[in-house]
């Protein structure tokens, strides 16, 4: 008997499935919370150059009358008003009185000590470092570290999970994740931040996949759509929680370690949920697995066959490698479509999460709204997935985000601070179609992907995806290189300008709602057509 007709007896998403699944979501919160913490504790508030000791510059805002005088004459203005982050003038202060001029030729040096807004964020780790300026890099470089371990973990709790099986993986990754994001908070330095990150972010990638694998494994075929989404909506859960404890917590250490803190909870769900018994019957643990089904069989009220397992149980039939997919013109076509599709998701969809604080207005409502946006979008993915199909639904997130991303521009440049809502609207589209199309992208080219192949193709989207998400913190911080309003919208226009190309790219793979699904190559080369 195969094991999806095992499942169907069981009840493709019964009771039993349902409790563990949704038990399995829970580690998805946490992911949540680490993946975009950095947005609160890498932040970059307003800054300028410290005046000299004798005049007790401590407040960026001054105090006084006579302390505006000191900073006014010691500090150029930028060309949007504010005063520069990053120069001062070579002034003698002792000579400045009421009736001096600002002399805006004087000559400027870099400086080497700062003054922070700390109106929004007592501190954050950038500016406990400094790491502003010629530094200014550092936050992206900090970013991409933790989506190059999503990369390593992604295949190295794989891995390990496909050997010591998906429970003890799923362990092996949130203890790893309790250790790396506690650890976080104790950062004294750039270094020892960035390897905690890291392995942060390795063992996000392991705990979120190994706890979706594992409950994915006893959900039926025609319910998995579904259970991949909800999920998300637990992601999501996480996310409200991070804009409510950043708001309440603006102190970078303190916010890093509450938020970190309460996921060695997540060890207690060890108690409570079964090896895969999928994972049990690929290893002859047979017995193992019958004792798990016969359980949820149980629980789900029905009853299950005397012999349930023989050699057809996991029998997948022939495997063929990625490589066999390019193989002709149209599936090589097909392939880097998507693959393409997959890399600009992931950029915009991080990308966009990391330009928060970039937008202008309040960061904590811009975190807020943007978490209702992507949990808007996955309501709609449920609710038009198998109406629209996956193509439309897909191409019109990545064109609706992409224009929306764009069309920034107009109101950065040719609009004041006083329309600064409609560029924060327009990203938020953005954010919308961003999130809706990453949903969707799981769905559609797993069933784009002959059977044969689609392990490694699915593999090798997940890889793709990992490069977009080192791209993006590059990406989310162009303002920082260029300066300016036009500063403010490139980030939005390299988004916006990928998801259309993206999004146009989509138009020419096939549909595949209501579909026969390709099993071989030659199913692949004749599909669609």
């Amino acid at each position: 008997m195969k094991f999806d007709e095992i499942i169907e007896i069981l009840g493709e998403f019964g009771p039993y499935q349902k409790r563990l699944y949704y038990l399995l979501c829970l580690p998805a919160i946490s992911c949540a919370l680490q993946m975009l913490v950095t947005v609160f504790t890498l932040s970059i508030p307003d800054h300028r150059c410290h005046l000299p000791d004798p005049y007790n510059d401590t407040s960026y805002q001054p105090r006084d009358l006579l302390h505006q005088l000191y900073v006014n004459h010691s500090i150029p203005r930028d060309t949007d008003g504010k005063w520069s982050s990053c120069q001062r003038y070579d002034v003698n202060l002792t000579k400045v009185t009421a009736r001096t001029m600002i002399d805006v030729n004087v000559t400027r040096s870099r400086c080497n000590r700062w003054v922070y807004d700390t109106s929004t964020f007592k501190d954050t780790f950038i500016t406990e470092q400094n790491m502003i300026c010629d530094d200014a890099l550092f936050r992206s470089h900090a970013n991409m570290i933790t989506m190059a371990g999503l990369l390593v973990g992604a295949f190295g709790f794989g891995i390990l999970s496909d050997v010591i099986g998906r429970k003890l993986g799923l362990l092996a990754s949130i203890s790893v994740h309790i250790v790396g994001s506690i650890a976080t908070s104790f950062s004294p330095n750039f270094t020892v931040f960035v390897i905690c990150r890291f392995f942060t972010g390795a063992s996000n990638a392991g705990a979120f996949m190994s706890a979706f694998v594992l409950g994915l494994e006893l959900v039926g075929p025609s319910k998995r759509t579904f259970a991949g989404i909800v999920i998300e909506f637990f992601w999501c859960i996480g996310l409200f929680i991070l804009s409510i404890v950043a708001y309440f917590i603006r102190d970078w250490s303190t916010l890093q370690l509450a938020i970190s803190v309460p996921s060695v909870l997540l060890l207690a769900i060890f108690w409570f949920i079964p090896e895969s018994p999928r994972w049990l019957v690929s290893h002859d643990k047979t017995e193992k697995a019958e004792l798990i089904l016969r359980k949820a069989a149980e629980v789900n009220k029905v009853e299950l066959p005397v012999k349930l397992f023989d050699k057809d149980t996991l029998d997948s039939g022939p495997q063929a490698k990625v490589h066999e997919m390019f193989t002709s013109p149209v599936l090589l076509i097909r392939s880097l479509i998507i693959f393409f599709n997959w890399m600009v998701v992931s950029m915009v969809y991080y990308g966009l999460g990391l330009n928060v604080g970039n937008l202008g207005g309040d960061i904590y409502v811009n975190f807020t709204i943007a978490n209702i946006v992507e949990t808007v979008s996955y309501f709609l993915c449920i609710l038009l997935l198998d109406r629209w199909g996956r193509k439309a639904l897909h191409c019109t997130s990545m064109l609706l985000g992409g224009i929306a991303c764009i069309l920034t521009i107009f109101p950065v440049l040719y609009l004041d601070k006083s329309y600064e809502w409609i560029t924060i609207t327009l990203s938020m589209v953005g954010k919308l179609g961003a999130s809706a199309a990453f949903a969707v992208i799981y769905v559609f080219a797993a069933e784009l992907f002959p059977t044969i192949t689609r392990n490694s193709a699915m593999g090798f989207s997940s890889f793709c995806a990992r490069v977009g998400g080192m791209m993006s913190p590059y990406i989310a911080d162009l303002g920082t290189i260029v300066k300016g309003d036009f500063g403010t919208a490139l980030p939005l226009l390299v988004f916006g300008g990928a998801s259309v190309a993206a999004g146009l790219l989509s138009l020419l793979l096939p549909e595949t709602l209501n579909q026969t699904l390709p099993e071989t190559i030659e199913d692949a080369k004749q599909f669609g057509r």
